[in-house]
C-alpha cells in the first residue's frame, strides 16, 4: 500500500538537501504534486499530509477531481498539459495556474474566457528549451512577444516559465538546458514584476533543477506511485 505522507516527506527531504547543496533556502522551492491519472482519494491523503499544490495534464480528469474535492477550499490546481483550443474554456474556468501557455492564440483565449469575477489566471510560459520538434513550447525567439502579450492580458497574471528538458541520462545536457532557462527567467524578472516562478525539475533531475534556480519542481510517481 502506498504511504503518501511518507513519500511526501521523502521528497521534501530531497528538496531540502538539494537546496542546502545549492546554498538556497528550502522555502524558495515549491513542490507541485503531479496527480494525473491518480484517484481523488490519493489526493486527499496528500492534502491531509500538508500538500496543497496539485498538477493535472488532462482537463476532463481535472474537472472531475476539482468537483469531487471542492470542499478543500485552499487546494491549488495547476494545469500542466498541452492546451487544445477547444479545451481552453474549461481550463480558464476551473484551475488556478496554467504552466503550458506557448502561443498568443491560447493566451488570448484563456484571458477572454476567464471569469472577470475571479482572480486572474496565473500563467507560466512553456519554453521548448531542447528544440525538439515533437515537443510543445515556444522557442526562445518567440518568448519576448509572448511574454509581453500575456502581461497585457487583463485576466492573466504572468508568473514565469516552465520547461521539460530532453529525455536524456546525460546530466551535462540537462544542466545546460536548465541554465538557459535560468537566464531567460532572470531576464523576464527584470522586465515584469509579477514573475517569480521557474517551473522545472522532476524526480530524476530535481537536484540539478534546484541548483539552476528552479522555484517549483513537478513530482508525480515518487509521491503517488507508478501509473
Amino acid at each position: 500500500m502506498i504511504n503518501i505522507a511518507q513519500n511526501l516527506a521523502s521528497i521534501n527531504a530531497l528538496i531540502d538537501a538539494a537546496c542546502k547543496h545549492a546554498k538556497r533556502q528550502p522555502k524558495t522551492v515549491n513542490l507541485l504534486a503531479v496527480s494525473k491519472t491518480k484517484p481523488a482519494d490519493l489526493i486527499v491523503q496528500a492534502y491531509e499530509a500538508g500538500q496543497r499544490h496539485f498538477g493535472e495534464n488532462y482537463i476532463q480528469e481535472a474537472v472531475d477531481k476539482i468537483q469531487q474535492l471542492s470542499h478543500l477550499d485552499d487546494i491549488c490546481w495547476h494545469f500542466i498539459g498541452p492546451i487544445q483550443s477547444n479545451k481552453s474554456r474549461q481550463i480558464a474556468s476551473i484551475v488556478d495556474w496554467v504552466h503550458s501557455v506557448d502561443r498568443v492564440k491560447i493566451a488570448k483565449r484563456l484571458s477572454d474566457q476567464r471569469d472577470i469575477n475571479i482572480t486572474p489566471l496565473n500563467v507560466c510560459l512553456q519554453v521548448n528549451i531542447s528544440g525538439e520538434t515533437a515537443k510543445s513550447g515556444a522557442t526562445i525567439e518567440q518568448l519576448p512577444e509572448l511574454a509581453e502579450f500575456v502581461n497585457n492580458c487583463p485576466n492573466l497574471c504572468l508568473r514565469g516559465l516552465m520547461a521539460i528538458p530532453a529525455n536524456t541520462k546525460d546530466e551535462h545536457i540537462t544542466k545546460n538546458s536548465f541554465n538557459q532557462m535560468q537566464t531567460l527567467f532572470i531576464g523576464l524578472q527584470d522586465q515584469y514584476p509579477t514573475v517569480d516562478t521557474l517551473s522545472m525539475g522532476m524526480s530524476g533531475d530535481l537536484d540539478i533543477a534546484i541548483d539552476c534556480g528552479s522555484t517549483m519542481v513537478r513530482i508525480g510517481t515518487a509521491i503517488f506511485g507508478k501509473r
